[in-house]
């Protein structure tokens, strides 16, 4: 989880340095990869609260959503729908289901 985590701020460091490198054509399919990632790390970290935490569970997904967002967004463009928003509903969904979790953990733990 740490290794999605360090890659996130990476990337965002790296697009704060070379601001304007990326093709604007290519931001759609970012945006929707970020989100996924995002998802992915709050996944994680939902599950290390559980104790459900797996290394290898987390980096397959973390890879997996984004390009399958991606993909998502490719074709979506190719048959002229925007199944990117239908990949952010999702994503948007679960990051706030895991949350919700999360604070649910929290609390409790803070409760005993």
């Amino acid at each position: 989880m740490l290794l999605g985590v360090i890659g996130l701020a990476i990337g965002i460091g790296l697009g704060f340095v070379f601001p304007g490198y990326f093709p604007e054509t290519l931001s759609d399919y970012m945006g929707i990869m970020l989100i996924a990632c995002a998802d992915s790390i709050i996944g994680g970290l939902r599950a290390r609260a559980l104790g459900e935490y797996n290394d290898s569970i987390f980096i397959s997904g973390f890879f997996i959503n984004a390009l399958l967002a991606a993909a998502m967004t490719y074709f979506g463009k190719r048959i002229n729908l925007q199944l990117e928003l239908a990949a952010m509903v999702v994503f948007a969904t679960r990051i706030f289901q895991n949350l919700a979790i999360l604070r649910r953990n929290l609390l409790n733990l803070n409760a005993e």
